[in-house]
């Protein structure tokens, strides 16, 4: 085996916050994401490093199959799966998240396009993250796939096809993000449906990811109404809430996967997060993640990060 250097390591960890943030776009989950990077490292230092001319081209291809194969494996895993799958949901800052410099790279890691992206064929999803938000040229792509550049331009166009919903995601800084939560929470605890169904859009949904650990409705809410009502009755305190989550939970205005976002801690921990899709016509969509499993990241970012009071105690 070859002899892996300080050098040789610098050089990998210079890569790593890449490798990580391309790694959480194309498997949805920090867990396996820490897994492929560090699988990808066992390779790099079982290489002959000096012979590789490319090591960022190298360590990509090497990181992508490695996220194909578990991409494959994972779709199975997840027809056992209890109840709705959702990706794992980042915090504001946290470093996986990646090159955010462009409209392009916030989209690709914003909730609904993580979920979305559960729609398309391991290839699909690798060209798509490689291209538009990494802005991988399609002739680097065919290489690291194997594949003909041609066949990497015919895959990202259906893929962006694939993707794309009908409705535009609407960008708001970390102002607005608060002033949307805010507002939502107003609505949601006023004990009523109609200030809520004023916020959603006529085709609104809300999903859940309790992983069978946390309940949560295996279908999703449909319809303004429907999920207006739902989100009356999460709000509405009571003992059993309590009793579920471990105490009260504290609210806070956040942002997860650059959307606005409610957080609900307790004793430090992170219990839910939910995601907003907000667009032109109202907000479209509600992503619940309160498998615990899933949350373990976002519990460690937030005990390092600074915030504010929460908004107040729910349940």
């Amino acid at each position: 085996m070859p002899l892996t250097t300080a050098h040789d390591v610098d050089r990998f960890e210079a890569s790593r916050p890449r490798l990580e943030a391309i790694a959480y776009r194309l498997l949805g989950c920090a867990g396996d994401a820490e897994d492929a990077v560090q699988d990808t490292f066992l390779r790099w230092q079982a290489a002959d490093v000096d012979r590789i001319e490319v090591p960022e081209a190298w360590l990509t291809k090497v990181l992508t199959n490695l996220c194909l194969n578990q991409l494959t494996s994972a779709r199975a895993r997840r027809e056992t799966y209890v109840g709705q799958w959702l990706p794992e949901p980042l915090l504001a800052g946290d470093p996986m998240l990646g090159p955010a410099d462009t409209a392009e790279q916030r989209e690709s890691v914003s909730y609904a396009v993580l979920t979305l992206m559960e729609r398309l064929s391991p290839n699909e999803r690798a060209v798509y993250v490689l291209r538009e938000a990494f802005d991988y040229p399609h002739r680097e792509i065919a290489d690291i796939l194997d594949i003909t550049e041609a066949a990497s331009q015919q895959i990202f166009h259906r893929a962006k096809k694939h993707i794309t919903d009908g409705k535009a995601r609407a960008e708001v800084d970390e102002a607005a993000a608060r002033r949307i939560i805010e507002e939502f929470l107003a609505a949601a605890t006023s004990g009523q449906i109609e200030p809520l169904v004023r916020l959603l859009t006529e085709d609104a949904i809300s999903i859940g990811d309790g992983g069978g650990k946390v309940p949560a409705r295996a279908k999703a809410f449909e319809g303004a109404v429907a999920v207006a009502k739902f989100l009356r009755g999460l709000f509405k305190p009571g003992e059993a809430k309590r009793a579920m989550v471990g105490g009260t939970p504290e609210v806070y205005a956040w942002t997860a996967n650059g959307d606005p976002a409610v957080v609900a801690v307790v004793n430090g921990r992170v219990v839910g997060v939910m995601c907003l899709e907000v667009t032109a016509e109202g907000i479209a969509a509600f992503r619940n993640q309160v498998n615990p499993d899933k949350l373990e990241r976002a519990t460690a970012h937030w005990a390092a990060a600074d915030h504010e009071e929460p908004l107040f105690n729910v349940f």
